[in-house]
């Protein structure tokens, strides 16, 4: 793949409902290509829906038991031969946020180890100009839908910043269940100016009247952060602004932390029931912070921040109380062993598998079919600044 450029610059000025095409186009051209398609990762992270769904198309495949799922999963190419042609199999991923996998069928003579890294950067161009597109068309949005959501699971979804992230100084990810009908729990992050801005949010409630505080909530709490307040400020005027809506009636739970890059000095301020644990070693803890009200419970709440600070090679766990509460058939809560037991055991996982791996673990502690709050879990591994100096 030698006209790289080209393809980047077709996919630039193709209509947004169309990439897929373009880059099938390019692939036919360059590669003889017998047939391409993209699959995207459903809300769940459980199977990889068909973008342009052909009349008779299988429109899913399990990420746990697919060759696509394989290449998603790893997030490196997986090839499969046939007798006829080889399917190639490729992770499709911005900024560390895995969106799907792009698949080529090429034929069965195609030396693909040239072709590798420009197919990477193929993938690489079409992930950035899908998440373009999707300001004006609802292709790939619907594409990641294995069913219907919710009004309040599609409020909330389109709050999230993606995710998974990835920086060379950390790399985070996140899980909400149930995907489909999430109301309350909800996750922020960006980074800027050298930190990295972390907020986990509990809105009280259920269905639309949940979505519309935690919508009030994240809103006022970019407004601040945007208009540079500190982090106890930002905290301050989002507790004003549900204050000034609900009069008390209503409250958000909210844990927000700010990561310095270079040195790893966070600064917290916990507003109500998120809680954070932190791995280091083989040892897991549980961060605590001076109990703080929670967002417009009452009016000119005074908020104060602490500090603590993330070594390279440590893994934080961010959770909603409908994690740690959740209650086995036994009466014992998620909380109190279990989510540490979890914990260790995911430490051979990147982040990205993460979240997904403690609800599995959550589900099974609860023993029921479907658990009784939505859940959130955030998941962050800290590489530190050596990592950023040496990439």
């Amino acid at each position: 793949m030698h006209e790289i450029a080209d393809v980047e610059q077709a996919l630039r000025r193709a209509a947004p409902h169309q990439l897929v095409s373009v880059v099938e186009d390019a692939l036919r051209k360059h590669c003889d290509a017998l047939r391409v398609e993209l699959r995207l990762a459903d809300y769940s992270v459980r199977t990889l829906q068909l973008v342009g769904r052909a009349p008779g198309a299988d429109p899913s495949v399990p990420i746990h038991d697919s060759p696509q799922g394989r290449a998603f999963g790893a997030q490196e190419p997986y090839a499969v031969e046939g007798p006829s042609s080889v399917l190639l199999h490729l992770p499709v991923t911005v900024r560390g946020d895995r969106l799907g996998v792009l698949t080529a069928e090429l034929s069965p003579e195609t030396d693909l180890r040239p072709l590798l890294p420009g197919l990477a950067q193929v993938c690489d161009a079409l992930g950035h100009e899908i998440l373009v597109a999707e300001r004006d068309t609802d292709l790939y949005v619907l594409a990641r839908r294995a069913k219907r959501l919710t009004l309040a699971a599609e409020m909330q979804w389109q709050l999230l910043p993606g995710r998974s992230c990835a920086r060379p100084e950390f790399a985070l990810a996140a899980h909400l269940e149930p995907a489909y009908a999430i109301f309350g729990d909800n996750y922020d992050w960006s980074v800027s100016d050298g930190r990295l801005s972390l907020t986990v949010t509990n809105g009280m409630g259920e269905g639309i009247e949940a979505a519309l505080l935690t919508n009030l909530a994240i809103n006022a709490l970019r407004n601040a952060r945007r208009a540079g307040l500190s982090l106890a400020d930002q905290a301050a005027l989002a507790d004003q602004a549900v204050y000034a809506q609900y009069r008390g009636g209503a409250f958000v739970s909210v844990l927000l932390l700010s990561f310095d890059l270079a040195t790893g000095e966070v600064e917290a301020v916990d507003a109500g029931s998120p809680r954070l644990w932190r791995l280091r070693g083989q040892s897991v803890e549980s961060i605590g912070f001076e109990a703080q009200l929670p967002l417009g419970m009452f009016e000119d709440t005074v908020y104060v921040p602490e500090r603590f600070t993330v070594r390279p090679g440590d893994r934080l766990l961010l959770g909603s109380d409908g994690v740690y509460a959740a209650v086995s058939p036994a009466g014992e809560s998620y909380g109190d062993r279990a989510l540490a037991r979890a914990f260790r055991g995911t430490r051979l996982l990147p982040p990205t598998h993460v979240p997904q791996a403690m609800l599995r673990e959550l589900t099974t502690h609860h023993g029921a079919s479907s658990l009784e709050d939505d859940a959130l879990v955030v998941c962050l591994d800290w590489n530190g600044a050596e990592s950023s100096a040496a990439g």
